[in-house]
């Protein structure tokens, strides 16, 4: 059966899921993630791309209806949404979904959580806003044909954002069915991205991108929509509609499908390395020969690493270095780990240790690993020196849904990212508020908490 008005469908829902109760794991699994983000958000505030983001909300001014985490910055929700969602991916430690290759969490949470400090949106609203988002961020994927969005030159992780933060910007808005139509309608007419950001070799328009971008436009579509603009009613079909006009082959009934019943926000993954996805399985499965058999540069005589053939090609001897995949196996194996600070610093790239290593390293565009049920793996084999040769296969990295994060290592992973700009008191008070987020009255009792004076800006950075 052909499914037929999509976009009421789906407008319907949008207007439903802020007052729909969620499952217990649905609501877990979204306080994880928003965790996760607010992590990788305030850390990435001070990296490059954070610091530019910074410079430009500053010069923006604005209505201080958003805070700038990290910062004494307060402005306009649509730049608070834009500079937040640029930290969220100014490194490597935001979350991805494996089957459409988006990054919903950098995106969708500095979205909602503009929208949510601007609305004075409860706890509750915010989270079924997130997980709403991360809904709507892989649906359009999934719609579109992830691969067929890349083989038109498109970003798909710029496509797809756009959409999950109208779809979380728009709940906190308060939106009717006609509202969230012509907000689907507003994003629709700004999505964009294209893959260039390959060539991005500072991480600050790939952060643009993959979340400043997307945050951006789709708070701006929900508070035009909310101000009082008209639009198209069914943007999803019909003559000219947006699924169309970015896939040769959409598959519409995908925005709808198990609606209700399937929430992506299970499905991503999180990181526990802080570099670029395709890594995360090779580094797995690199750490668990490392620990069964004492890898060490003295030993090991070569290693190849084999990924499936479209990560390999994402990761290949890039200029960073959170997504060069022989720079990182090369300093895992000469460090024994990598941390938040060796896998960006730019001058491990040119350490002569690090480097004789990387000799060593070979990785495999491997089209046997092309398996859409492991579509992030990775196989490791390491020939000692001994003349033995080790192997092992990851099919799903650890904080996958088939190996999944529990709450205590979710909270591990964010101190390590948030105490060393929030300090320690103010980080403990967010973990412990986001764990508890669906009985917080107002998200704004969560702010004072990610918010730096101007004086402790400037000594984090100095720090840092």
């Amino acid at each position: 059966m052909i499914a037929t008005d999509i976009t009421g469908q789906l407008a319907r829902y949008m207007v439903e899921a802020r007052n729909r109760s969620l499952p217990p794991e649905v609501l877990q699994a979204g306080k994880h993630r928003i965790l996760d983000s607010l992590g990788a958000i305030v850390s990435g505030s001070r990296l490059t791309a954070g610091a530019l983001a910074i410079r430009y909300v500053r010069l923006q001014g604005g209505t201080p209806e958003a805070t700038v985490l990290a910062t004494d910055v307060k402005t306009s929700a649509v730049n608070a949404a834009l500079a937040n969602g640029m930290f969220g991916h100014a490194d490597e430690t935001d979350d991805f979904e494996p089957a459409t290759k988006a990054h919903p969490g950098c995106s969708v949470v500095p979205a909602a959580l503009a929208m949510a400090e601007r609305e004075g949106s409860s706890g509750e609203e915010f989270l079924r806003a997130v997980v709403l988002g991360y809904d709507l961020c892989c649906r359009f994927l999934m719609a579109l044909g992830p691969e067929l969005v890349r083989g038109g030159h498109r970003s798909a992780e710029g496509t797809s954002s756009t959409m999950g933060c109208v779809a979380a910007a728009a709940s906190l808005a308060k939106l009717d069915e006609t509202g969230m139509r012509y907000a689907l309608s507003y994003a629709a007419q700004q999505v964009s991205g294209i893959w260039s950001w390959v060539r991005d070799s500072e991480h600050v328009e790939k952060a643009f991108d993959f979340a400043g971008m997307g945050a951006r436009n789709g708070v701006t579509a929900a508070i035009m929509v909310q101000t009082g603009f008209t639009g198209v009613r069914d943007v999803l079909e019909g003559e000219h509609n947006v699924l169309e006009a970015l896939s040769p082959s959409p598959q519409p009934g995908e925005m709808v499908a198990d609606l209700g019943r399937r929430f992506f926000v299970t499905e991503t993954a999180i990181k526990p390395y802080p570099v670029g996805y395709p890594i995360q399985s090779a580094l797995d499965a690199f750490f668990t020969l490392h620990r069964q058999h004492g890898l060490t540069v003295e030993n090991v005589e070569r290693i190849t690493v084999r990924l499936p053939e479209d990560g390999a090609r994402v990761v290949n001897n890039r200029s960073m270095p959170d997504v060069n995949c022989q720079h990182m196996i090369a300093m895992a194996l000469v460090d024994g780990n990598v941390t938040f600070a060796s896998t960006r610093s730019y001058q491990r790239m040119s350490d002569p240790a690090v480097l004789a290593v990387k000799e060593r390293v070979n990785l495999v565009a491997d089209p046997a690993l092309m398996d859409p049920k492991a579509p992030r793996s990775a196989k490791v084999e390491v020939a000692l020196k001994d003349g033995r040769t080790l192997n092992h296969f990851t099919p799903h990295a650890y904080g996958t849904k088939q190996n999944p994060m529990d709450t205590k290592r979710v909270n591990a992973k964010a101190l390590d990212l948030l105490e060393p700009v929030l300090g320690p008191p103010r980080t403990e008070a967010v973990i412990q508020r986001v764990n508890a987020l669906e009985g917080m009255a107002n998200v704004r009792e969560l702010l004072p908490f990610l918010t730096l004076e101007p004086g402790e800006m400037a000594a984090v950075s100095a720090a840092r």
